[in-house]
C-alpha cells in the first residue's frame, strides 16, 4: 500500500513539473502556443481533480493502516495467549506424567512386580483364557460336524444300497455239462481214457465222471479255461464224434468263439453301467472279468454294481456322476491281465485306461481305490465307498475261497517261470500239477529234473495239505501232409 501511495505522489510531481515548465516558456513562444491555453486549462482542471482522487486515496490508504496496525495488535495479543495455554497444557502435561509414573511405582510396590511383568502375566493369562475357549470351541465344532457327517454318510449309502438290488449268486469252481444219457460218459473217456486225458491236457481242467446220472463236472479254478471246456464239451456231444483229433478241433473252434462271446459280456456291462464311448480294448477286458472272482464274487457284477453305486453318491455328493460311473466300472480292469503285468492291479488298469484314452480323473479314480495312490478328488474317495460297499455285503465273498484260488495261481506260477515249460494246469483241486514242455527244449532226462526242481520248490514257496504230485509231460508229433 506504501508503495501505491509514493507512485501517486510521484505523478503528482511529475504533472506539477509540466504546469511549471509551461509558465516559464519565453513570450514568443507563449504567443505562438495562445491556442493551446484552453487545454492547458482542461489539464489543470483534470490534475485538481485527480489531486482530489490522490487525497480521498490517501485517505483510505491511511485507514486501512491503521485497522491492519490494530489487527496486528490483536493478532499478537492472541499468540501471546495461545503460547502462555500451551505453556500450561505442558506444564499440565509434565505434571500427569510425573503422577502416572508416581503411580506405576506405587503399584509395583503394592503389587511386588514391575508393570513388564504384570503385563507379560496378563498377557499370558489371557492367552490361556483364549486356547482354552478356542479348543473348546473346535471341540464342539469337530463333534457336530462329525455326527453331521455320519448322519449324512449313512443317509446317502443307505439310499445307494436301497437303489441297487441286483442279485448276486456265489461263484464256484464247478461247472456241469447235462448228457443226454449214462452211455456218453464211455465215449466221454474214450479207450483206455485217451478222450478224457486229451481234454484235460488241453483245457487244463478236471473232467469230473462219477456216478451223478446224466451230468459231468468241469473243475477248474481258472473262468476262461472252464468256459473252454464246457463249450468243447458240449460241441463235441452235439457233434457225436469224440477221439483226440475232433477234440483239438473242437478246443481251439470254442476258443475262437469263446473271444467273441467276452466282447458280447463287455458291451452288456457298458450297456448295463450306461457307459459311453469306451475304447474297444477296454470292452474286451471288461468281459473277461466275467471269469475272474474276487473271494468268491465274480468281478464283472462286481464292478457294474460299484459303476450304479457311485454314479448314486456322486449324485448325492454333487460330484460328477460320469466320472465316478466310469472310473468305478473299470476300477478292477487290471484284474483281466495280472497274470501277465506284473504290479498291483489298481496302478496295472490304470496304465491301461491312460493307453486306452481315459481321462486323468478316470484313471486317478481307478488307481486311488486301494491307497496305493492317495486320493486327490472326491470322485477318487467314492470309488473307494463303492468298491468297499459291493465287497462288505454279506455273502458277497468268502475268504477260504480266494485262498484255494489263489494257492493254485501260485502253483501255475512257479512251474511257468522254468526254461521250456509251454502250459502249465493245476489239477484234482491243486493236488497235482501237469506241466507241458517243448520237446525240443526238454530232453526225457531234463523232465526228471524239472519235476523235481518245481516239488522243492512249491515245498519251500507253499503251504499245503496233504501233498502235490508233479507231473511233466513231454510230447513229440510228427505231423506231414499227402498232396
Amino acid at each position: 500500500m506504501e508503495i501505491v501511495i509514493a507512485a501517486a505522489l510521484l505523478a503528482v510531481g511529475l504533472v506539477l513539473a509540466a504546469v511549471l515548465y509551461g509558465r516559464e516558456r519565453p513570450a514568443g513562444v507563449r504567443d505562438g502556443r495562445v491556442a493551446d491555453a484552453a487545454a492547458i486549462a482542461a489539464g489543470e482542471a483534470e490534475l485538481s481533480a485527480r489531486r482530489a482522487e490522490l487525497v480521498r486515496i490517501e485517505e483510505r490508504v491511511l485507514g486501512k493502516e491503521e485497522t491492519l496496525d490494530a489487527q496486528r495488535a490483536e493478532l499478537a495479543r492472541r499468540e501471546r495467549t495461545v503460547d502462555e495455554r500451551g505453556a500450561a497444557l505442558e506444564r499440565s502435561a509434565a505434571e500427569l506424567e510425573n503422577g502416572h509414573r508416581e503411580l506405576e511405582r506405587q503399584l509395583e510396590r503394592a503389587a511386588g512386580v514391575t508393570a513388564a511383568q504384570a503385563k507379560q502375566l496378563l498377557l499370558k493369562e489371557l492367552e490361556d483364557q483364549v486356547r482354552h475357549d478356542s479348543a473348546k470351541l473346535i471341540r464342539q465344532i469337530e463333534e457336530e460336524t462329525k455326527r453331521e457327517a455320519d448322519r449324512r454318510v449313512r443317509s446317502i449309502l443307505s439310499v445307494c444300497m436301497q437303489r441297487i438290488a441286483a442279485g448276486h449268486a456265489t461263484e464256484t469252481t464247478v461247472a456241469v455239462v447235462q448228457l443226454s444219457s449214462d452211455d456218453m460218459k464211455g465215449r466221454i473217456i474214450g479207450r483206455e481214457g485217451r478222450n478224457i486225458r486229451a481234454l484235460e491236457n488241453l483245457t487244463g481242467v478236471d473232467f469230473i465222471i462219477d456216478d451223478t446220472p446224466n451230468a459231468v463236472v468241469l473243475s477248474g479254478f481258472d473262468g476262461v479255461r472252464r468256459e473252454i471246456a464246457r463249450m468243447t464239451l458240449e460241441k463235441l456231444l452235439a457233434d457225436g464224434r469224440i477221439h483226440p483229433a475232433r477234440i483239438e478241433e473242437m478246443y481251439y473252434q470254442a476258443k475262437s468263439e469263446l473271444e467273441d462271446h467276452i466282447v458280447e459280456l463287455g458291451e452288456e456291462a457298458v450297456f448295463e453301467a450306461n457307459v459311453q464311448g469306451l475304447d474297444g480294448e477296454l470292452v474286451k477286458l471288461l468281459g473277461r472279468l466275467k471269469f475272474r472272482t474276487s473271494y468268491g464274487q465274480n468281478v464283472l457284477a462286481h464292478s457294474v454294481e460299484c459303476s450304479r453305486l457311485a454314479a448314486l453318491m456322486a449324485h448325492e455328493l454333487g460330484a460328477s456322476p460320469r466320472t465316478a460311473r466310469r472310473a468305478a466300472l473299470l476300477h478292477d480292469i487290471g484284474k483281466a491281465v495280472s497274470h501277465e503285468i506284473e504290479g498291483p492291479h489298481a496302478l496295472v488298469g490304470g496304465d491301461l485306461a491312460r493307453r486306452h484314452g481315459e481321462s486323468e480323473a478316470v484313471v486317478h479314480a481307478m488307481e486311488a481305490h486301494h491307497n496305493e495312490v492317495e486320493p486327490q478328488t472326491v470322485e477318487a474317495v467314492i470309488v473307494q465307498a463303492a468298491d468297499a460297499l459291493s465287497g462288505a455285503r454279506p455273502g458277497a465273498r468268502g475268504e477260504s475261497l480266494e485262498q484255494y484260488v489263489r494257492r493254485l495261481r501260485d502253483l501255475e506260477q512257479i512251474a511257468t517261470r522254468h526254461a521250456g515249460v509251454d502250459k502249465v494246469y493245476a489239477m484234482q483241486a491243486g493236488r497235482e500239477i501237469r506241466v507241458m514242455v517243448a520237446p525240443t527244449s526238454i530232453d526225457d532226462d531234463g523232465m526228471a529234473l524239472l519235476s523235481h526242481e518245481i516239488a522243492r520248490e512249491i515245498e519251500k514257496e507253499l503251504e499245503y495239505p496233504g501233498q502235490i504230485k508233479v507231473t511233466v509231460i513231454r510230447e513229440s508229433r510228427s505231423v506231414e501232409y499227402a498232396r
